[in-house]
């Protein structure tokens, strides 16, 4: 397949591991995804190539920041069918992946399908964010908060920065838009305890990428009002 050989080049772009043990992990997790895709919606893309580019290389963007280098704990806020987080699991079987969504039913094919693949750094949790980040266990606990999940740039990080240390780093993948948005939510992110430090591109452009990351260091603790209980951040967003 064309596509893998992209994902191939796009992993040795960013210096990581493409060997065949590699790549069959991301072939069997693709297939996987789209076998369940037939009775429960997991995504809009089934070409093979299409899932390759916009699935795997797109979450893998990342891939050769400092940020997720130096992480060890991770947690992927409104992880869908698993992206970012299972693409990068694959390439960094040292870190620890949590994967959180509230919609349990794919995180039971998420947990199969890395089973099925022997992808062994990724634990899912059933939650929604407003109550996970509230938890003793969670609460600025890890040192990078990834997220690829669709929502205004205050809301998200409402969302996600509760769950960063200080000192760690939350990497929001957002689209051509992204310069605004971080200025529109730069007071919600100072209450929530963080500095916007840049927006980023990956070394993947020339693979048809179009997100960019929104890079936010977590400076201070986030105050214990926040996040506010469920549903609030997303109907009153922080200004």
């Amino acid at each position: 397949m064309e596509a893998m050989q992209d994902l191939k080049k796009a992993l040795a772009a960013a210096q990581a591991t493409a060997d065949e043990k590699t790549l069959e992990k991301f072939r069997l997790y693709m297939e996987g995804v789209l076998r369940w895709n037939e009775k429960v919606n997991l995504t809009a893309i089934t070409d093979r190539n299409e899932f390759v580019v916009k699935h795997f290389i797109d979450s893998l963007i990342c891939l050769d920041y400092p940020e997720l280098k130096d992480a060890k704990k991770i947690i992927d806020v409104g992880t869908g069918a698993g992206f970012p987080g299972v693409p990068l699991a694959v390439t960094a079987p040292e870190k620890d992946f949590v994967l959180m969504d509230s919609l349990n039913k794919r995180l039971k094919i998420i947990d199969e399908l890395c089973s099925e693949a022997g992808i062994h750094n990724v634990t899912t949790i059933h939650a929604r964010a407003e109550e996970l980040a509230r938890s003793k266990a969670h609460r600025e606990k890890y040192d990078l908060c990834i997220s690829r999940a669709v929502a205004n740039m205050s809301v998200l990080a409402e969302y996600c920065l509760p769950f960063v240390k200080p000192g760690g780093y939350f990497l929001a993948y957002k689209g051509p838009e992204a310069a605004a948005e971080a200025e529109q939510a730069a007071g919600a992110i100072s209450l929530l305890g963080a500095v916007t430090e840049e927006i980023r591109s990956g070394n993947l452009n020339d693979f048809g990428i179009d997100h960019k990351i929104v890079v936010i260091k977590k400076v201070k603790n986030t105050p214990s009002k926040f996040p506010r209980k469920a549903g609030t951040p997303a109907k009153e967003p922080l200004k």
